[in-house]
């Protein structure tokens, strides 16, 4: 006895990777997911998955809605030009600016030292200008033990 079979029901082909896709669309399988096309319901790949509840339960450590401080500190810096109403950064001023100076003749960044990006701006030229006088070193000097020179 001889059965007969259906030939192969026709079944959407899926789609080539990275093809565009509705929300609306049917999918195979089913009704169409809330929330667009991954099936986490979220809007960017993350191992591990990117939604629903954590698996402890209740909120994240360190606090709710509040951005983690960098490496640089826990409170944000106030400038110091801005809190002394200073208009312009003499370059003359040597021991100010030299504050503003890493250990390796480098201006340190403004997340470092809270200064403000006009301020930031004036001092970088300051010492520039301080530079091309000779009031500020370029690079370190280990010879003479300036600025905390390093030794290869």
């Amino acid at each position: 006895m001889t059965t007969t079979q259906d030939p192969t029901p026709t079944a959407p082909q899926p789609q080539p990777y990275g093809a565009p896709q509705t929300a609306g669309a049917p999918r195979p399988g089913g009704p169409p997911r809330p929330g667009g096309f991954r099936p986490g319901g979220g809007s960017g790949y993350r191992p591990g998955g990117s939604g629903g509840p954590r698996p402890g339960g209740g909120p994240r450590p360190g606090g709710g809605g509040v951005r983690p401080r960098g490496r640089y500190g826990p409170r944000r810096r106030v400038c110091s030009f801005c809190v002394e109403h200073l208009k312009t950064i003499d370059y003359k001023d040597v021991d100010r600016i030299r504050r503003f100076i890493s250990d390796r003749a480098k201006i340190e960044p403004t997340r470092k030292t809270g200064v403000c990006a006009k301020h930031q701006r004036l001092l970088s030229t300051a010492i520039k200008r301080a530079r091309h006088l000779a009031l500020l070193p370029f690079v370190p000097n280990p010879a003479l033990g300036g600025m905390g020179g390093y030794r290869r």
